[in-house]
Protein backbone atom coordinates (compact mmCIF):
# COMPACT_ATOMS: atom_id res chain seq x y z
CA UNK A 1 0.00 0.00 0.00
CA UNK A 2 1.05 3.33 -0.54
CA UNK A 3 2.19 5.70 1.45
CA UNK A 4 -0.69 8.86 1.73
CA UNK A 5 0.63 11.46 -1.02
CA UNK A 6 2.23 14.45 0.36
CA UNK A 7 -0.40 16.86 -0.80
CA UNK A 8 -2.92 15.26 1.45
CA UNK A 9 -3.60 16.95 4.81
CA UNK A 10 -5.47 14.39 6.79
CA UNK A 11 -9.21 16.06 5.39
CA UNK A 12 -12.40 14.14 5.94
CA UNK A 13 -15.62 14.60 4.43
CA UNK A 14 -17.12 17.78 5.66
CA UNK A 15 -14.80 18.97 8.13
CA UNK A 16 -16.21 22.82 7.51
CA UNK A 17 -19.17 21.37 9.25
CA UNK A 18 -20.14 20.61 12.98
CA UNK A 19 -21.04 16.70 13.36
CA UNK A 20 -24.27 16.76 15.14
CA UNK A 21 -25.75 20.13 14.57
CA UNK A 22 -25.15 20.52 11.05
CA UNK A 23 -25.86 16.88 9.54
CA UNK A 24 -26.21 13.27 11.57
CA UNK A 25 -23.36 11.30 12.29
CA UNK A 26 -23.18 7.75 11.25
CA UNK A 27 -20.18 5.27 12.60
CA UNK A 28 -18.07 4.91 9.03
CA UNK A 29 -16.62 1.84 7.40
CA UNK A 30 -12.85 1.73 8.01
CA UNK A 31 -11.19 2.70 4.42
CA UNK A 32 -7.58 1.07 5.06
CA UNK A 33 -7.75 -2.81 6.32
CA UNK A 34 -11.05 -3.43 6.43
CA UNK A 35 -10.37 -6.54 4.62
CA UNK A 36 -7.26 -8.96 4.88
CA UNK A 37 -4.34 -7.44 2.38
CA UNK A 38 -4.24 -9.81 -1.06
CA UNK A 39 -2.29 -12.45 -0.97
CA UNK A 40 -2.32 -13.63 -4.44
CA UNK A 41 0.55 -12.35 -5.88
CA UNK A 42 4.35 -13.64 -6.12
CA UNK A 43 6.45 -10.82 -7.09
CA UNK A 44 10.48 -10.69 -6.79
CA UNK A 45 11.94 -7.76 -5.20
CA UNK A 46 12.42 -6.09 -8.81
CA UNK A 47 8.78 -7.14 -9.84
CA UNK A 48 7.21 -5.60 -6.87
CA UNK A 49 9.66 -2.23 -6.97
CA UNK A 50 8.76 -1.93 -10.91
CA UNK A 51 4.98 -2.08 -9.96
CA UNK A 52 5.19 0.62 -7.36
CA UNK A 53 6.86 2.69 -9.44
CA UNK A 54 4.42 2.11 -12.18
CA UNK A 55 1.81 2.58 -10.11
CA UNK A 56 3.42 6.14 -8.58
CA UNK A 57 4.06 7.63 -11.87
CA UNK A 58 1.15 7.14 -14.45
CA UNK A 59 -1.51 8.45 -15.41
CA UNK A 60 -3.67 5.71 -13.39
CA UNK A 61 -7.18 6.23 -14.30
CA UNK A 62 -10.00 4.63 -12.47
CA UNK A 63 -12.91 4.34 -15.36
CA UNK A 64 -15.55 3.89 -12.40
CA UNK A 65 -15.55 3.99 -8.86
CA UNK A 66 -17.64 4.86 -5.95
CA UNK A 67 -15.33 6.94 -3.65
CA UNK A 68 -18.01 7.32 -1.17
CA UNK A 69 -17.61 5.61 2.50
CA UNK A 70 -20.05 3.88 3.66
CA UNK A 71 -21.64 3.06 7.51
CA UNK A 72 -20.17 0.14 9.46
CA UNK A 73 -23.50 -1.11 10.53
CA UNK A 74 -25.26 -1.42 7.06
CA UNK A 75 -29.15 -1.25 8.55
CA UNK A 76 -28.41 2.34 8.98
CA UNK A 77 -27.86 2.19 4.84
CA UNK A 78 -31.56 3.88 4.10
CA UNK A 79 -31.47 6.28 7.12
CA UNK A 80 -27.86 7.30 6.04
CA UNK A 81 -28.75 8.04 2.35
CA UNK A 82 -31.76 9.68 3.01
CA UNK A 83 -29.90 12.19 4.87
CA UNK A 84 -27.90 13.53 1.62
CA UNK A 85 -24.77 13.55 3.26
CA UNK A 86 -22.27 11.08 1.39
CA UNK A 87 -19.03 11.27 2.19
CA UNK A 88 -15.66 10.91 0.10
CA UNK A 89 -12.87 8.38 1.36
CA UNK A 90 -10.22 11.03 1.39
CA UNK A 91 -8.18 8.73 3.36
CA UNK A 92 -8.15 5.79 1.24
CA UNK A 93 -7.53 7.69 -1.85
CA UNK A 94 -4.56 9.63 -0.70
CA UNK A 95 -3.26 5.96 -0.25
CA UNK A 96 -4.63 4.52 -3.84
CA UNK A 97 -2.32 6.06 -6.83
CA UNK A 98 -5.19 7.21 -8.89
CA UNK A 99 -4.39 10.49 -10.77
CA UNK A 100 -7.88 10.29 -11.37
CA UNK A 101 -11.13 8.58 -10.71
CA UNK A 102 -14.76 8.75 -12.08
CA UNK A 103 -16.86 8.36 -9.72
CA UNK A 104 -20.49 7.84 -10.21
CA UNK A 105 -21.87 8.78 -7.13
CA UNK A 106 -24.81 6.13 -5.78
CA UNK A 107 -27.82 7.53 -7.97
CA UNK A 108 -29.54 4.56 -8.39
CA UNK A 109 -29.72 4.58 -4.47
CA UNK A 110 -30.22 7.93 -4.00
CA UNK A 111 -33.35 7.99 -2.47
CA UNK A 112 -33.82 11.00 -0.48
CA UNK A 113 -37.06 11.44 -1.69
CA UNK A 114 -37.84 8.45 -3.25
CA UNK A 115 -37.45 4.82 -2.86
CA UNK A 116 -37.05 4.36 -6.50
CA UNK A 117 -33.84 6.50 -6.53
CA UNK A 118 -33.12 8.19 -10.14
CA UNK A 119 -34.76 11.86 -9.40
CA UNK A 120 -33.41 14.95 -10.68
CA UNK A 121 -34.16 16.85 -7.37
CA UNK A 122 -31.99 14.21 -5.43
CA UNK A 123 -29.33 13.60 -8.50
CA UNK A 124 -28.86 17.67 -8.17
CA UNK A 125 -28.73 17.73 -4.39
CA UNK A 126 -26.33 14.80 -4.29
CA UNK A 127 -23.28 16.37 -6.48
CA UNK A 128 -24.19 19.47 -4.83
CA UNK A 129 -23.24 18.58 -1.66
CA UNK A 130 -20.24 16.49 -3.01
CA UNK A 131 -19.17 19.04 -4.84
CA UNK A 132 -19.53 21.84 -1.73
CA UNK A 133 -17.05 19.35 0.29
CA UNK A 134 -14.70 18.57 -2.72
CA UNK A 135 -14.29 23.00 -2.85
CA UNK A 136 -13.56 22.75 0.72
CA UNK A 137 -9.76 20.93 0.37
CA UNK A 138 -7.14 20.92 -2.20
CA UNK A 139 -6.04 17.22 -2.66
CA UNK A 140 -8.82 15.61 -4.68
CA UNK A 141 -9.65 18.18 -6.78
CA UNK A 142 -13.07 18.26 -9.52
CA UNK A 143 -12.00 16.57 -12.70
CA UNK A 144 -13.44 18.71 -15.79
CA UNK A 145 -10.83 18.14 -18.20
CA UNK A 146 -7.88 16.76 -19.66
CA UNK A 147 -5.99 19.34 -18.63
CA UNK A 148 -7.16 19.01 -14.91
CA UNK A 149 -5.94 15.23 -15.03
CA UNK A 150 -2.84 16.70 -16.51
CA UNK A 151 -2.72 19.05 -13.55
CA UNK A 152 -3.46 16.79 -10.98
CA UNK A 153 -0.13 14.19 -12.12
CA UNK A 154 2.05 17.10 -11.86
CA UNK A 155 0.84 17.89 -8.58
CA UNK A 156 0.56 14.65 -7.00
CA UNK A 157 -3.49 14.92 -6.61
CA UNK A 158 -6.41 13.31 -7.86
CA UNK A 159 -8.95 14.56 -10.39
CA UNK A 160 -12.38 13.15 -9.30
CA UNK A 161 -14.86 13.05 -11.99
CA UNK A 162 -18.73 13.04 -11.65
CA UNK A 163 -20.36 10.56 -13.67
CA UNK A 164 -23.52 9.55 -13.33
CA UNK A 165 -24.52 5.62 -14.62
CA UNK A 166 -27.42 6.28 -16.21
CA UNK A 167 -29.72 9.29 -17.62
CA UNK A 168 -33.11 8.47 -16.55
CA UNK A 169 -32.96 11.76 -14.47
CA UNK A 170 -33.30 13.63 -17.49
CA UNK A 171 -36.66 12.10 -18.38
CA UNK A 172 -37.87 13.54 -21.20
CA UNK A 173 -36.26 16.83 -20.93
CA UNK A 174 -32.67 17.50 -22.94
CA UNK A 175 -31.80 20.25 -21.92
CA UNK A 176 -31.12 18.38 -18.73
CA UNK A 177 -28.08 17.36 -19.52
CA UNK A 178 -26.47 20.82 -20.14
CA UNK A 179 -27.50 21.29 -16.40
CA UNK A 180 -25.98 18.38 -15.26
CA UNK A 181 -22.95 19.06 -17.39
CA UNK A 182 -22.85 22.58 -16.15
CA UNK A 183 -22.26 20.71 -12.30
CA UNK A 184 -19.47 18.66 -13.36
CA UNK A 185 -20.76 15.63 -14.95
CA UNK A 186 -18.30 14.55 -17.45
CA UNK A 187 -19.72 11.15 -18.10
CA UNK A 188 -22.98 9.51 -18.13
CA UNK A 189 -24.95 5.56 -19.08
CA UNK A 190 -27.79 5.49 -21.15
CA UNK A 191 -29.93 3.36 -19.15
CA UNK A 192 -29.53 1.59 -15.54
CA UNK A 193 -30.74 -2.14 -16.23
CA UNK A 194 -34.41 -0.37 -16.63
CA UNK A 195 -35.91 0.79 -19.54
CA UNK A 196 -35.86 4.82 -20.12
CA UNK A 197 -36.83 7.74 -21.83
CA UNK A 198 -33.28 6.78 -24.09
CA UNK A 199 -33.27 2.97 -24.39
CA UNK A 200 -33.88 -0.08 -22.88
CA UNK A 201 -31.64 -1.35 -19.48
CA UNK A 202 -29.88 -4.72 -19.19
CA UNK A 203 -32.70 -6.33 -17.36
CA UNK A 204 -35.58 -6.06 -19.54
CA UNK A 205 -37.53 -8.74 -21.89
CA UNK A 206 -37.00 -7.07 -24.95
CA UNK A 207 -35.24 -4.21 -26.58
CA UNK A 208 -36.39 -2.17 -28.52
CA UNK A 209 -32.83 -0.06 -29.01
CA UNK A 210 -31.94 3.41 -28.79
CA UNK A 211 -35.26 5.33 -28.71
CA UNK A 212 -35.81 8.76 -31.05
CA UNK A 213 -35.16 10.82 -27.84
CA UNK A 214 -32.22 8.81 -26.92
CA UNK A 215 -30.98 9.78 -30.45
CA UNK A 216 -31.43 13.35 -29.57
CA UNK A 217 -29.93 12.53 -25.54
CA UNK A 218 -26.44 11.37 -27.49
CA UNK A 219 -26.02 13.90 -30.18
CA UNK A 220 -26.35 16.41 -26.72
CA UNK A 221 -24.06 14.49 -25.01
CA UNK A 222 -21.56 15.01 -27.76
CA UNK A 223 -22.23 18.34 -28.61
CA UNK A 224 -21.85 18.90 -24.54
CA UNK A 225 -18.36 16.71 -23.81
CA UNK A 226 -20.37 13.77 -21.90
CA UNK A 227 -18.61 10.47 -22.30
CA UNK A 228 -21.46 8.12 -22.83
CA UNK A 229 -21.45 4.52 -21.18
CA UNK A 230 -23.71 1.84 -22.05
CA UNK A 231 -22.35 -0.50 -19.22
CA UNK A 232 -25.91 -1.39 -17.75
CA UNK A 233 -27.92 -0.87 -21.29
CA UNK A 234 -29.53 -3.89 -23.50
CA UNK A 235 -27.48 -5.23 -26.47
CA UNK A 236 -29.51 -3.82 -29.28
CA UNK A 237 -29.43 -0.20 -27.19
CA UNK A 238 -25.40 -0.62 -26.85
CA UNK A 239 -25.03 -1.19 -30.75
CA UNK A 240 -27.12 1.56 -31.30
CA UNK A 241 -25.82 4.20 -29.76
CA UNK A 242 -22.37 3.15 -30.44
CA UNK A 243 -23.43 3.75 -34.20
CA UNK A 244 -25.07 7.06 -33.16
CA UNK A 245 -22.31 8.76 -31.14
CA UNK A 246 -19.74 10.67 -33.43
CA UNK A 247 -17.22 9.82 -30.95
CA UNK A 248 -16.23 6.84 -29.03
CA UNK A 249 -18.20 5.40 -26.51
CA UNK A 250 -17.39 3.44 -23.05
CA UNK A 251 -18.57 0.75 -21.59
CA UNK A 252 -16.72 1.90 -18.04
CA UNK A 253 -17.46 -1.57 -16.07
CA UNK A 254 -18.48 -4.46 -17.53
CA UNK A 255 -17.05 -7.91 -18.56
CA UNK A 256 -17.22 -11.14 -21.28
CA UNK A 257 -20.52 -12.41 -21.47
CA UNK A 258 -18.17 -15.15 -23.42
CA UNK A 259 -16.65 -15.97 -20.24
CA UNK A 260 -19.56 -15.59 -17.99
CA UNK A 261 -23.43 -16.00 -19.50
CA UNK A 262 -25.08 -13.02 -17.78
CA UNK A 263 -27.00 -9.86 -18.55
CA UNK A 264 -24.55 -8.02 -16.70
CA UNK A 265 -21.30 -8.85 -19.04
CA UNK A 266 -21.42 -7.93 -22.60
CA UNK A 267 -21.41 -10.06 -25.49
CA UNK A 268 -18.45 -10.35 -28.01
CA UNK A 269 -20.83 -8.11 -30.97
CA UNK A 270 -21.13 -5.46 -28.08
CA UNK A 271 -17.27 -5.39 -27.11
CA UNK A 272 -16.16 -5.52 -31.25
CA UNK A 273 -18.29 -2.79 -32.24
CA UNK A 274 -17.42 -0.15 -28.97
CA UNK A 275 -13.53 -1.11 -30.23
CA UNK A 276 -14.27 -0.54 -33.75
CA UNK A 277 -15.31 2.73 -33.46
CA UNK A 278 -12.65 3.45 -31.19
CA UNK A 279 -13.87 2.87 -27.65
CA UNK A 280 -12.47 0.76 -24.09
CA UNK A 281 -13.90 -1.28 -22.25
CA UNK A 282 -13.32 -1.11 -18.62
CA UNK A 283 -13.42 -4.47 -16.71
CA UNK A 284 -15.59 -4.79 -13.67
CA UNK A 285 -14.98 -5.74 -10.18
CA UNK A 286 -17.93 -5.57 -8.20
CA UNK A 287 -18.91 -8.51 -6.24
CA UNK A 288 -20.09 -11.74 -8.25
CA UNK A 289 -19.92 -9.75 -11.59
CA UNK A 290 -17.03 -10.96 -13.56
CA UNK A 291 -16.71 -14.53 -12.10
CA UNK A 292 -15.21 -16.94 -14.90
CA UNK A 293 -15.09 -20.95 -15.00
CA UNK A 294 -11.69 -21.48 -13.99
CA UNK A 295 -12.02 -18.98 -10.93
CA UNK A 296 -16.14 -19.00 -9.33
CA UNK A 297 -15.22 -17.47 -6.11
CA UNK A 298 -14.23 -14.07 -6.97
CA UNK A 299 -11.21 -12.51 -6.72
CA UNK A 300 -8.40 -10.85 -8.75
CA UNK A 301 -7.87 -13.59 -11.06
CA UNK A 302 -11.32 -14.16 -12.18
CA UNK A 303 -11.18 -9.91 -12.78
CA UNK A 304 -8.59 -10.50 -14.90
CA UNK A 305 -9.78 -13.92 -16.63
CA UNK A 306 -12.34 -11.09 -18.38
CA UNK A 307 -9.15 -9.11 -19.39
CA UNK A 308 -6.90 -11.39 -20.71
CA UNK A 309 -10.30 -12.73 -22.71
CA UNK A 310 -11.04 -8.69 -23.86
CA UNK A 311 -7.33 -7.60 -24.83
CA UNK A 312 -7.52 -11.22 -27.31
CA UNK A 313 -10.74 -10.36 -28.69
CA UNK A 314 -10.17 -6.43 -29.21
CA UNK A 315 -6.53 -5.90 -28.74
CA UNK A 316 -4.51 -4.00 -25.51
CA UNK A 317 -5.68 -0.36 -26.89
CA UNK A 318 -9.38 -0.91 -26.43
CA UNK A 319 -9.46 -2.62 -22.45
CA UNK A 320 -8.54 -0.61 -18.92
CA UNK A 321 -10.42 -0.89 -15.55
CA UNK A 322 -13.44 0.11 -13.91
CA UNK A 323 -13.51 -1.75 -10.83
CA UNK A 324 -16.86 -0.36 -9.01
CA UNK A 325 -15.47 -0.64 -5.79
CA UNK A 326 -16.49 1.29 -2.74
CA UNK A 327 -15.40 1.36 0.77
CA UNK A 328 -17.66 -0.63 2.77
CA UNK A 329 -19.75 -3.69 2.67
CA UNK A 330 -20.48 -4.00 -1.11
CA UNK A 331 -22.48 -7.22 -0.78
CA UNK A 332 -23.99 -5.60 2.06
CA UNK A 333 -25.28 -2.87 -0.34
CA UNK A 334 -26.02 -5.55 -2.83
CA UNK A 335 -28.10 -7.23 -0.76
CA UNK A 336 -30.05 -3.86 0.66
CA UNK A 337 -30.69 -2.71 -2.94
CA UNK A 338 -31.58 -5.91 -4.53
CA UNK A 339 -34.61 -4.24 -6.67
CA UNK A 340 -32.65 -1.25 -6.97
CA UNK A 341 -29.74 -2.62 -8.48
CA UNK A 342 -31.91 -5.42 -10.48
CA UNK A 343 -29.20 -7.80 -9.24
CA UNK A 344 -31.08 -10.57 -9.85
CA UNK A 345 -32.53 -10.01 -13.32
CA UNK A 346 -28.58 -9.08 -13.84
CA UNK A 347 -27.35 -12.76 -12.77
CA UNK A 348 -30.09 -14.26 -14.53
CA UNK A 349 -30.40 -17.95 -13.41
CA UNK A 350 -26.72 -18.73 -13.30
CA UNK A 351 -25.05 -20.07 -9.77
CA UNK A 352 -22.08 -18.35 -8.31
CA UNK A 353 -20.68 -19.03 -4.85
CA UNK A 354 -21.15 -15.87 -2.79
CA UNK A 355 -18.55 -14.02 -1.24
CA UNK A 356 -18.27 -11.16 1.37
CA UNK A 357 -15.84 -9.23 -0.69
CA UNK A 358 -13.72 -9.15 -3.83
CA UNK A 359 -10.28 -10.58 -2.84
CA UNK A 360 -7.68 -8.70 -4.79
CA UNK A 361 -10.34 -5.67 -5.85
CA UNK A 362 -11.88 -4.52 -2.52
CA UNK A 363 -12.28 -0.79 -2.63
CA UNK A 364 -10.68 2.13 -4.51
CA UNK A 365 -7.18 2.02 -2.67
CA UNK A 366 -6.30 -1.47 -3.43
CA UNK A 367 -7.12 -1.86 -6.96
CA UNK A 368 -5.09 -0.62 -8.88
CA UNK A 369 -1.63 -1.46 -6.89
CA UNK A 370 -3.19 -5.38 -7.12
CA UNK A 371 -4.66 -4.79 -11.32
CA UNK A 372 -0.46 -3.84 -11.85
CA UNK A 373 0.87 -6.21 -10.12
CA UNK A 374 -1.11 -9.34 -11.34
CA UNK A 375 0.05 -7.27 -14.89
CA UNK A 376 4.01 -7.18 -13.90
CA UNK A 377 3.38 -10.97 -12.63
CA UNK A 378 2.42 -11.82 -16.11
CA UNK A 379 5.14 -10.38 -18.08
CA UNK A 380 2.93 -6.99 -19.47
CA UNK A 381 5.53 -4.54 -20.79
CA UNK A 382 5.50 -1.24 -19.47
CA UNK A 383 3.89 0.48 -22.44
CA UNK A 384 1.44 -2.35 -22.37
CA UNK A 385 0.55 -1.38 -18.54
CA UNK A 386 0.95 2.26 -19.45
CA UNK A 387 -1.95 1.66 -22.29
CA UNK A 388 -4.56 -0.66 -19.62
CA UNK A 389 -4.37 1.71 -16.65
CA UNK A 390 -4.83 4.98 -17.58
CA UNK A 391 -3.69 5.63 -21.64
CA UNK A 392 -6.29 4.25 -23.72
CA UNK A 393 -8.63 6.11 -21.35
CA UNK A 394 -7.18 9.55 -22.00
CA UNK A 395 -6.89 9.01 -25.91
CA UNK A 396 -11.11 8.28 -25.84
CA UNK A 397 -11.18 11.75 -23.82
CA UNK A 398 -9.40 13.36 -26.00
CA UNK A 399 -11.66 12.62 -28.92
CA UNK A 400 -14.90 13.15 -25.99
CA UNK A 401 -13.94 16.43 -24.23
CA UNK A 402 -12.71 19.64 -25.27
Amino acid sequence: MLEPAKRYTGYTAYDYLEPGADFREFRYAAQLGRVPAYTGLDLSTEQAERAQRLLETERVISLHEHVQVFPEDMGELREHIRAGREPTGYEGLSRSGLTAVFDNGMDGTCCISSDAGWKYQDVLFDLGVRMADLAHQDFVVKGESLADIEEAHATGRIAHVFALEASTMIENEVDRLDVLYGFGVRQMGIAYSEANTLGSGLKERGDGGLTYFGDRAVDRMNKLGIAIDVSHSGDQTCLDTIARSRVPVFITHAGARSVWPTNRMKPDEVIRACAERGGVIGIEAAPHTTLSPDHTRHSLESVMDHFTYCVDLVGIDHVTFGPDTLYGDHVGLHDAFTANLSISQAHGHVDYEKVEYVDGVENPTEAFGNIIGWLVQHGYSDDEIRKVVGGNTLRVLEQVWF
